[in-house]
């Protein structure tokens, strides 16, 4: 039988067919209108066909970095210890016999012997300073550095930065050097393309192609932690090498991989130039780093410290404490401040100011954009040098008598009980005679104070960013928080002379 409705069914399938393209774009345009994203053409770069003329430029600037390290007789005690059998075992006797015979010939021949190792590196200037990682040439008695010719060169240590992990080294050539230039790594885009060239394994020059994945990693391996992260093919012997944009410059120095195995899988680290750049120029100029500083002790901005300060968004840093006499103590920054933007760059993280005021220079005056009680107040800080870690544990915060002290009180609404300080807490908590504020004496389990991990003996210094003396204090303004609707407070705690802003939930708020 045939059937009627077949030409005009295939007609219809021919019309959708020829429209389908049209009502796909129809389509796209109508989601994206509603998205509230405008529709515009990308301009898309297209991928390069090889990287062969630019390897070609780059390359005879990257290094080869051995070490040599001399190991003493005591060094070379063997860490594998002597396999355990069954008493009267045949193998007993025969291994202890054998680590027996080691160790007397290691007596008898105190010779040091020597320990090898290979890294990566670049030339930086044509005068023959070379750019590598700290932990390549760490503890190292010798340094040569190996161009991808087969030229040798010793090489002496001109500094080293441990906080982020860089050290320049010098060789001396008769002729200039070949040598490559810094990136402004902050023009760096996540999904450009790059190539990183080091020594991987010792194996020599070599050249691994891909992408940056992503930017400002923290992968906790220093104070001013930025990493840009790469799936280029990094692994063992490529620390100290570069990774280079499309232009040959580079724009990252290549430190660490993230590798269950020790092998690659597609996570590396590179240190960005724009942090690398001052350390190495300062290396060069007088062999150490010098650093801009602020003096404060800062902490993260959470959701609960931001509402309680009235801040709009939970960014910036908090200002936990002022070293006295640094920078900051000598402008008008002021513990409870938040620093929402410093010299015209927003601190959007609280870890990104460290790194800022790092690398701003040391004299200059530097704007700082507060939020302090509810409102931006801008101030001006001229920027020290950061002290060494020994001056820098010298410096303590500054503490004032304390006011008399008072009677108990229970806030339920922290689940807190506070006292006024006497010489009997002083004596039961290892407070010092300097010691200010109230102190807790009994946490409730499960209550807000619980959650944030008050325990008895912290002292609460401040509550709202002003100063509490006393229990009737404390209730007081717990009480005028509820009475205008908060839901959290901010609380200034030392414990132990270690002060942090935490923020309580109010209970039946």
């Amino acid at each position: 039988m045939h059937n009627a409705q077949g030409p005009e069914l295939d007609g219809w399938r021919r019309s959708v067919a020829r429209q389908a393209p049209r009502a796909i774009v129809a389509v796209f345009l109508t989601a994206a209108l509603v998205l509230g994203q405008p529709v515009r053409a990308l301009a898309q770069k297209a991928p390069p066909e090889g990287f062969s003329e630019l390897v070609g430029r780059v390359a005879p600037a990257v290094v080869n970095v051995s070490t040599r390290k001399d190991v003493t007789a005591a060094q070379q005690e063997p860490n594998v210890p002597m396999p355990q059998f069954p008493p009267g075992s045949p193998f007993e006797e025969f291994f202890k016999e054998f680590f027996d015979r080691e160790r007397q010939q290691q007596q008898q021949d105190p010779q040091p012997r020597r320990s090898f190792s290979l890294g990566s590196g670049f030339v930086i200037d044509s005068a023959g300073f070379v750019v590598t990682n700290n932990h390549v040439i760490a503890e190292a008695d010798e340094i040569t550095v190996i161009f991808s010719d087969d030229r040798e060169f010793p090489a002496k240590l001109v500094g080293r930065d441990t906080k982020t992990d860089l050290a320049l080294l010098k060789i001396d050539s008769p002729q200039p050097l070949p040598h490559v230039e810094w990136a402004d790594s902050d023009k760096i885009k996540v999904g450009d393309w790059m190539i990183a060239i080091g020594n991987p394994f010792g194996l020599g020059s070599t050249v691994t192609a891909g992408i940056v994945s992503a930017r400002g990693r923290d992968i906790r391996a220093g104070p001013y932690d930025d990493f840009i992260q790469v799936d280029a093919a990094i692994n063992r012997g490529n620390s100290g090498g570069p990774s280079f944009d499309l232009d040959g410059k580079v724009f990252g120095v290549n430190t660490a991989i993230f590798s269950p195995s020790g092998g690659n899988v597609g996570i590396g680290f590179a240190i960005p130039a724009n942090l690398a750049r001052p350390v190495i120029d300062s290396l060069m100029k007088s062999g150490k780093v010098a650093r801009g500083w602020l003096g404060v002790r800062i902490q993260s901005v959470t959701n609960d410290i931001a509402e309680s300060l009235g801040l709009p968004q939970p960014e910036g840093a908090l200002v936990a404490s002022v070293s006295p006499g640094g920078p900051a103590a000598k402008s008008d920054i002021q513990a409870g401040d938040v620093i929402v933007a410093f010299d015209g760059k927003s601190i959007n993280r609280m870890r990104s100011l460290p790194r800022i005021v790092a690398e701003t220079s040391i004299g200059k005056a530097a704007p700082v954009k507060l939020w302090r009680k509810g409102q931006e107040k801008t101030v001006t800080v001229t920027l020290g040098q950061l002290p060494d870690d020994e001056q820098l544990a010298e410096l303590g915060n500054p503490q004032q008598e304390v006011p008399s002290a008072q009677p108990q009180a229970k806030v339920e609404a922290l689940g807190l009980t506070v006292s006024g300080l006497t010489p009997e807490l002083r004596t039961q908590y290892s407070l010092g005679e300097d010691a200010k504020g109230v102190v807790v004496t009994e946490v409730t389990g499960g209550s807000p104070a619980a959650e944030e991990n008050l325990r008895p003996g912290d002292l609460i210094v401040e509550i709202g960013q002003e100063e509490v003396g006393s229990p009737p204090e404390v209730a007081a303004k717990v009480n005028q928080a509820k009475q205008e609707g908060k839901k959290s407070l901010l609380l200034l705690v030392d414990r132990q002379g270690d002060l942090r802003f935490v923020a309580l939930r109010l209970q039946g708020s």
